[in-house]
């Protein structure tokens, strides 16, 4: 949920000051058209206002969400009553400090239009879970031969006054003081988000014929049950037509909460607020089976009007990534190619030939390192993607508790030759906290990419199982739709190689039992 505070706005009126309106505009995903996706309210006579309406978007992170947001000089929109535009990603707000990015309005030449001040907040849509245990003591007995055979069934009320079943116990048999099993349900399911609304619990004794008969029912809040944190609770089943019957009528037996824990489900950015960063490493296939770079059927090839395939995978994924890193520093590697000076095989060299640092600034200083490489070394082989691996898992190694995970990109035409160690190297990575994305480029089978992917098969390595599925692999050639458009196409790549880095990162957080650092409180 983008608000929005711009900040020392162009004083617009003769007057007074001008009357403020944001405006978001949403980029048409694969095209230049944007859309008007809402305004902000109108604030009179001030040149810093703070907007109270928020835009609620959905938040993808494996896509590029281009926003543009437009301050005219009030809600009647004319050229010339113009304050000024900012142009921002949405990942980049998620991925900004504490969810706050603050960006220069543009737009009116050779003046200075002041600031806009954005703030990202994921709506919380009540993400605990609860887990409870209940008994009971000395129910009534229904069954003329036994006891009972007891079970609960809990109802959360509607806005309406009725009320919806949200969970069944299993049925304990024959017993007067039953002892249900745990069960966990989240809070929404209970209480819909609203802590005081009446939960209402039938006690039932199950009868095979489906006709069960009642017990009785008492009723709690999701308040009042997470108080028994500290202490049992107890309460009396009431079963209203004995109480009108009988006179000397207490009650048809107790139900005690035994214990009552909560727990978050984190999101991914969750982890992004407090303060995890993405660190993208690029490692780019230089093994001869690409053809010389020089001519035009190479994967390496870069004409005057398009760029390589490599160059546009790189583009495509490098560009949402680099949102999330705050340093914009992106070691890459070249693998497969004999290096100058002494032409020796290298499978993992820097393509800025800086071996004591191999980041290079953004994706543009990564694209111009590769094709400086392409030009200074030789295509040769194998293909080994172990060692480049390693170099990165040692880097991953160095920091565990959560506030560091990694990205390896690798761009390869998927021939490789050291499968059994790459394997291995996989198997030992799937534990630290790394994902590693495979776009193959090129006409070549990559049937060996498909088992490093896991996703049909848990990749395993003498009789080691991968922890967590870490890879994600696509074939480039998947990509290239006849029509032409390059934007979109990329576009659908980033999405398919990235969709599945959130659900890694929340896998590496949760088997470690890493929870997210809290943003500080503005």
């Amino acid at each position: 949920t983008p608000g929005s505070s711009p900040r020392n706005l162009l004083d617009m009126d003769t007057f007074s000051k001008s009357d403020p309106v944001v405006v978001l505009f949403v980029q048409v995903s694969g095209s230049s058209e944007w859309k008007e996706f809402g305004r902000t309210e109108v604030i009179d006579n001030t040149l810093n206002p703070d907007f109270v309406r928020k835009f609620v978007l959905d938040y993808y992170f494996e896509e590029k969400q281009n926003l543009r947001f437009d301050v005219p000089h009030s809600a009647l929109l004319g050229a010339q009553d113009f304050l000024g535009q900012a142009f921002v990603a949405l990942g980049e707000v998620i991925g900004s400090q504490r969810g706050r990015l603050e960006r220069p309005l543009t737009g009116v030449p050779g003046k200075r239009c002041g600031t806009i001040l954005l703030l990202a907040e994921e709506l919380s849509n009540c993400r605990d879970i609860v887990t409870m245990q209940l008994c009971a003591n000395k129910l009534d007995k229904k069954d003329f031969f036994g006891k009972s055979d007891p079970f609960l069934v809990f109802y959360r009320s509607n806005e309406d006054g009725t009320f919806t079943i949200c969970h069944k116990t299993e049925v304990v048999k024959n017993t007067l003081n039953p002892v249900w099993q745990p069960f966990t349900i989240p809070v929404r399911a209970l209480c819909n988000g609203d802590y005081d609304r009446t939960v209402k619990i039938d006690v039932y004794d199950w009868d095979r014929d489906g006709s069960h008969d009642f017990i009785g029912e008492f009723a709690t809040s999701y308040r009042e049950l997470s108080r028994a944190q500290s202490q049992f609770t107890v309460y009396e089943v009431l079963n209203p037509r004995k109480k009108c019957k009988k006179k000397k009528y207490v009650n048809s037996g107790t139900v005690t909460l035994l214990s009552f824990s909560v727990e978050s489900e984190f999101t991914f950015v969750d982890y992004i607020r407090g303060g995890t960063q993405l660190n993208f490493t690029v490692a780019i296939d230089f093994t001869a089976s690409n053809g010389l770079p020089s001519q035009p059927t190479s994967l390496h090839y870069a004409s005057p009007y398009q760029l390589s395939a490599y160059a546009l995978a790189l583009k495509a994924v490098g560009e949402i990534i680099q949102d999330y890193d705050s340093d914009k520093l992106f070691p890459a590697y070249g693998f497969g190619a004999k290096v100058p000076p002494d032409g020796k095989i290298s499978h993992q060299f820097p393509l800025n030939n800086n071996v004591e640092n191999p980041s290079c600034a953004g994706i543009e200083g990564v694209l111009e390192s590769y094709l400086q490489s392409l030009r200074t070394v030789q295509l040769y082989g194998p293909t080994n993607f172990a060692p480049v691996i390693n170099q990165v898992a040692g880097t991953a190694a160095q920091v565990t508790d959560g506030s560091q995970y990694h990205v390896l990109l690798i761009i390869t035409d998927g021939v490789i030759s050291d499968m059994l160690q790459t394997k291995e190297a996989i198997v030992t990575a799937s534990s630290l906290p790394m994902s590693i994305i495979i776009v193959g480029v090129g006409p070549a089978e990559f049937e060996a990419m498909e088992e490093l992917d896991g996703d049909e098969v848990r990749l395993s390595s003498r009789g080691r199982y991968a922890e967590r599925d870490i890879v994600q692999f696509v074939p480039f050639r998947d990509y290239v739709d006849d029509s032409g458009n390059q934007v979109l196409s990329m576009a659908r790549l980033a999405k398919d190689v990235l969709a599945e880095i959130p659900e890694q990162l929340l896998s590496y957080m949760k088997t470690r039992d890493i929870k997210p650092r809290r943003a500080d409180p503005e």
